[in-house]
């Protein structure tokens, strides 16, 4: 997959450090995967949550953090969408962002 973009998530751990390493991690484990479907990508990351129009949401350092991408596994394209604090996703339809 390609991560569209890294930059969001360097910002991002920039003024929340203590997420640094997880969103590292799912950086590099997104960046080497090659899912086909929802299936896949739920065996790599089991607590993710499937959202609709191939977004899926992902709990961040024990649910402090949201991550939400829209994936194309057509073109193995990875756009991230947001990226906040949970009270900022409790704030946002994440099915429309």
């Amino acid at each position: 997959m390609r991560v569209v973009s890294k930059r969001t998530l360097r910002e991002f751990w920039g003024k929340h450090n203590d997420c640094e390493e997880q969103l590292k991690y799912w950086f590099r484990e997104t960046e080497k995967a090659n899912w086909k479907n929802v299936n896949e990508l739920k065996k790599d990351f089991p607590s993710a949550s499937i959202l609709k129009n191939n977004k899926i949401c992902f709990n961040i350092k024990g649910n402090s953090y949201r991550l939400i991408i829209k994936l194309n596994f057509e073109y193995q394209i990875c756009y991230i969408r947001f990226i906040g604090t949970h009270a900022d996703y409790d704030k946002i339809d994440a099915n429309n962002i």
